[in-house]
């Protein structure tokens, strides 16, 4: 129950697969008129031009076979904070940033840069900046320039005086975030390549170098440079970062592909889906739900703007699902259980989790939002990935773009007219073979019906027959109920709404049921 102790190995198991040299980024690259958003973007395309070098992975032999609970002593000092207290509070800038040591898992070196007024100076590592009781003798250790693994940032976000963790960058192209009131669920990363493929192992895209613009005395937002590389392409990314209720990144992904990408997923997101009232086959837990998110959402674009929701699963076997769409209007990874009693769990506090929601900006073209749930027998270890993948392979030797706002927050609207599904439970029905399909559904104009409304039910199954669906209010809102009779079928897409006379009450409820 405690995951978040063991989330550092959850979020970079896959860097295991990664080895060698990096070259070291230089500041001096920074442009005769000085550091601009032009850039990084610059240096990526100079790198994907030439041949690929893994990231440099050499550690001090005192380092290089660290353990989880040894590496988690390496604590950095927020004393030596990146802007604390420089000069009066008032002419401190909001933000502040701490740093993660190399090792354990996070062997990749990462170069720091600070920004200011367009000139690039290193951050350099030193012992002096962490605590490394009860392992002292680190501290006076020969590690020379050993670089980072990554960086996290602080600012005042539950109170106003006290410099909270709002987001963290650690582990290939991971990073997450909270907002207001939440604590650390699902993780962003920069880019995926070949997630969920199978055969051949997914490629890990990786940061090698951050640039930090040292914000102004009372600024709303910090903006962070990032240059990520792989063997199959390079990439400059820009993230405008704005703590706050809903906590928000404000991306430009700028790709600089070495060879034709097929299998590219743009704002990618990796979450963590146990089980829940719809999925509890073979489970013995005391907890009702156990889950990072609980569904994708969805809503398209194609001129009709359907909003949906595809109920997540922890499958028996890795499962893909393709949501075709043209310049989609935005999807995520959301937690919608917002209750202790949903979860009954007082260490992880599932119910404090961040939602995820990716609101592209401008045009993404013709793709499709693509979900990969793989299977996990516990809770530790991410098993959900949602991204954006164009339907036409993403030509090298020429940048591709695309610009998004991140949004971590608790909740989102993005149709409020419509109720929303608040739970999927499935269950044995009466006739024997069948299965019974429970949906709640909350919110909209549906709450506002008169009391002898009778809404159109539209409920459809690909294979196998539904019956008996019916609608009707309960305690919390409505309920949409029917009957499956599988048939012979193995696998089935459902799909379930109400309607009345002016068009749709409720988003689209969206589920593969698996035999």
């Amino acid at each position: 129950m405690r995951r978040r102790e063991v989330v550092l190995a959850g979020l970079s198991l896959p860097l295991t697969a990664l080895a060698g040299d990096l070259k070291t980024v230089s500041a001096a690259s920074a442009s005769s008129n000085g550091f601009n958003d032009d850039t990084v973007a610059a240096q990526a395309k100079a790198l994907a031009a030439s041949a690929y070098r893994p990231p440099d992975r050499r550690l001090p032999e005192a380092l290089e076979k660290l353990g989880y609970d040894a590496y988690r002593d390496f604590r950095y000092r927020p004393a030596r904070a990146l802007w604390r207290e420089q000069g009066s509070p008032l002419k401190s800038p909001p933000f502040q940033a701490q740093f993660f040591h190399r090792g354990f898992l996070f062997k990749e070196r990462v170069d720091i840069y600070v920004v200011n007024g367009g000139k690039v100076t290193p951050f350099a590592f030193s012992t002096d900046l962490f605590d490394y009781a009860p392992r002292p003798a680190l501290r006076d250790a020969d590690v020379g320039d050993l670089g980072f693994a990554g960086f996290r940032l602080h600012a005042p976000l539950n109170r106003p005086d006290y410099f909270d963790e709002i987001c963290a960058f650690l582990g290939a192209s991971y990073f997450r975030a909270v907002a207001k009131g939440l604590s650390y669920g699902l993780s962003a990363r920069g880019l995926a390549l070949g997630t969920g493929e199978q055969p051949g192992p997914e490629e890990f895209p990786v940061f090698k170098a951050f640039w930090l613009e040292q914000p102004a005395a009372g600024a709303d937002a910090i903006v962070v440079h990032a240059l990520l590389d792989s063997p199959s392409t390079a990439a400059a990314m820009r993230f405008r970062i704005t703590p706050g209720v809903e906590t928000v990144f404000d991306v430009d992904l700028r790709l600089y592909p070495r060879v034709p990408l097929a299998k590219a997923g743009i704002a990618p997101l990796t979450s963590m889906f146990d089980f829940d009232a719809s999925d509890r086959l073979g489970i013995d837990d005391y907890r009702p739900a156990v889950h990072d998110s609980d569904g994708l959402a969805l809503l398209n674009g194609n001129g009709n703007g359907e909003q949906a929701w595809r109920q997540l699963q922890n499958p028996r076997a890795l499962q893909h699902s393709g949501f075709q769409d043209r310049d989609p209007r935005g999807f995520g990874l959301m937690q919608r259980k917002r209750d202790y009693a949903d979860y009954m769990d007082a260490e992880a506090n599932y119910q404090n989790r961040p939602g995820l929601w990716v609101e592209p900006v401008g045009d993404w073209g013709e793709g499709e939002v693509h979900l990969v749930e793989i299977p996990t027998p516990n809770e530790y270890s991410d098993n959900i990935v949602a991204f954006w993948r164009p339907r036409e392979p993403l030509a090298a030797g020429r940048e591709h773009r695309w610009r998004y706002r991140l949004h971590w927050c608790r909740d989102h609207a993005w149709q409020p007219q419509l109720a929303r599904v608040a739970g999927t439970r499935i269950g044995r029905a009466a006739k024997a073979g069948a299965r019974l399909i429970v949906i709640d559904l909350a919110g909209g104009r549906l709450m506002n019906l008169p009391e002898d409304a009778e809404p159109q039910i539209e409920a459809t199954a690909s294979h196998g027959t539904v019956r008996n669906a019916v609608a009707y209010r309960h305690q919390r809102g409505w309920r949409l109920s029917f009957e499956l009779q599988p048939g012979e079928a193995r696998a089935i897409e459902l799909r379930a709404r109400l309607l009345d006379k002016q068009g749709p009450l409720t988003e689209t409820w969206l589920y593969r049921w698996l035999a």
